[in-house]
């Protein structure tokens, strides 16, 4: 239990308005959070609406679904900028839980070191699924394959892309995707929400 000193401070810096303000922006329901980040939703809107402070490794699991760093809930928007570097190993990797039975593929954000990035940037690797999950979210995608064969489902009809390929597509209509074969599929994704 937090005393009210501790309560007060915390409330200073809207963490969950913060919380809500990304989930928003990102077009997720609190039910779609919480399958990116294993977190229930009802735990999600107690964040949101104030009435839970959430530790350092739950604010974590929310950063990393936004590509934002810890430091987006507690610096001074007047101190942003929009520079960062994200180094190879300081990268973590997470499944894509957009359905809980079947993971298409993991990814590595790329843009994780920068605060409020206008768009987001991941290192996907595709798994080989026999039947790969859909789903839809606001904006823009784009994809360049690096290595490998992938499969795109994008409003019902299959895409092959190979190695070099690169595809822009409305990611408001219902996409999905999987590896082509035992090669090692590896592309780079960039999400650019409506602004």
């Amino acid at each position: 239990m937090l005393s009210k000193t501790l309560e007060k401070e915390l409330s200073a810096y809207r963490i969950g308005e913060k919380v809500k303000e990304l989930r928003a922006k990102r077009g997720l329901r609190l039910v779609e959070l919480g399958s990116h980040t294993g977190l229930s939703a009802a735990m999600l809107s107690k964040i949101e609406r104030g009435k839970l402070v959430p530790t350092l490794p739950t604010l974590m699991r929310i950063a990393l679904v936004f590509s934002v760093g810890l430091d987006y809930f507690f610096t001074d928007q007047a101190n942003r900028h929009a520079f960062a570097v994200t180094r190879k190993g300081d990268r973590v990797r997470l499944p894509a839980a957009l359905d809980k039975k079947v993971v298409p593929y993991d990814f590595e954000s790329l843009d994780y070191e920068a605060l409020e990035p206008k768009l987001n940037a991941f290192r996907a690797e595709f798994k080989e699924v026999s039947d790969p999950p859909t789903h839809v979210h606001t904006g823009v995608e784009f994809i360049y394959l690096v290595s490998g064969k992938l499969e795109l489902t994008w409003h019902g009809e299959k895409h092959e892309l190979q190695a070099g390929d690169s595809v822009y597509f409305d990611s408001t209509i219902s996409h999905g995707y999987r590896r082509i074969g035992k090669e090692e599929c590896i592309g780079v994704v960039v999400t650019l929400p409506n602004t």
